[in-house]
């Protein structure tokens, strides 16, 4: 008889439960959220299991290659298909949620989640960094903005980066005290911006390497960014067997209420990080760049008959299918129709 495993990581433990085909409890408790006390766990009960199933997690991406290595058929799961089982759970605890996983392994109710390469999680931590260090730069230059705004000091107007803190210097020279208070600020944001500094161009120096991004990068509107982060979230182009899915992966399809036949907004599901890149390179697309291509004369099209904001989101998805179909027959971007024929 196969049996199944649903583990509920946390932290510090893991909860455990086993059940059988017929969806009976087998055993049931906690250990360590260790790979080996995992491991030794279920070889204690000694129970044949089938799958063991994983919610998407902080360690759930370890966990998953370290079970897998010792034999296991470790599956990660997603959390969203879960939650409308779980939420209908009158009392939620990890022994509970630890059963709810063990089931739906047992009965399939649940979507795989890919996991990621090394490579494309290393890169995928570097963006990360590199968007955390600029938010908390123009976090504090919003709090200078908003301290001398109090005391009738106005930092309006467009201002570089360079030229920031030698304004805001410039602003407080006859307020010794306000000074000294942002002066610790300052500092801080010129430290932040000098790492920042340094993980972008960690970035870029991979970009120039990497012969993939270069291709992507022959699309206009999209950059060095755009093209790093959606190989880092694509991570396999051989995933989709249809570059039109990578759009609906990406939540940039419009949801579908079948009550009425109607079409929603779009379902925002997947990569928020990557979307929102998508989107600005589609606006970039459509409003910057000087050179004809037949995807930016569809955009304006798009634009005229349903407005700005639709065409740029609809664009979007396009070129999510375009760098995809690019990634992998090992192409170029096509400027014209004709082009693409031939």
């Amino acid at each position: 008889m196969k049996h199944y495993v649903g583990l509920d990581v946390s932290l510090k433990e893991t909860a455990i439960c086993v059940v059988d085909e017929n969806g009976v409890v087998i055993r049931e408790g906690k250990t360590f959220s260790e790979p080996e006390a995992i491991v030794a766990w279920l070889n204690e009960s000694g129970l044949p299991i089938a799958k063991v199933g994983i919610e998407i997690g902080g360690l759930a991406r370890w966990l998953y290659g370290e079970l897998r290595a010792a034999g296991l058929h470790a599956v990660c799961i997603d959390p969203r298909r879960l939650r409308g089982v779980t939420r209908t759970m009158p009392i939620k605890t990890d022994r509970n949620d630890a059963r709810a996983i063990a089931q739906v392994m047992r009965v399939g109710w649940y979507t795989v989640v890919h996991i990621k390469g090394d490579v494309s999680q290393e890169l995928r931590m570097l963006l990360n960094n590199r968007k955390t260090l600029l938010i908390k730069q123009i976090d504090i230059e919003n709090e200078i903005r908003g301290v001398l705004r109090v005391f009738g000091l106005k930092l309006s107007g467009r201002i570089s980066q360079v030229t920031f803190e030698q304004q805001t210097n410039e602003l407080t020279d006859g307020h010794p005290q306000l000074a000294a208070m942002l002066r610790p600020t300052l500092v801080a944001r010129a430290a932040l911006r000098e790492q920042y500094g340094v993980l972008h161009k960690m970035v870029l120096e991979i970009v120039r390497r990497e012969p993939t991004c270069q291709r992507l990068m022959t699309i206009p509107g999209v950059g060095a960014l755009t093209a790093i982060t959606f190989l880092t979230t694509i991570d396999d182009p051989d995933r989709f067997q249809r570059s039109r899915d990578v759009g609906a992966h990406l939540g940039l399809t419009p949801r579908k209420y079948a009550s009425g036949d109607r079409n929603g907004a779009i379902s925002r599901c997947g990569d928020v990080m990557l979307r929102t890149i998508l989107y600005q390179a589609a606006l970039a697309l459509l409003t910057r760049t000087q050179r004809w291509s037949a995807l930016k004369a569809w955009g304006v099209r798009v634009a005229k008959r349903r407005g700005l904001r639709r065409a740029v989101v609809a664009v979007a998805r396009k070129l999510a299918i375009v760098m995809h179909r690019i990634w992998a027959d090992g192409s170029e971007f096509r400027w014209t129709c004709e082009e693409a024929t031939a």
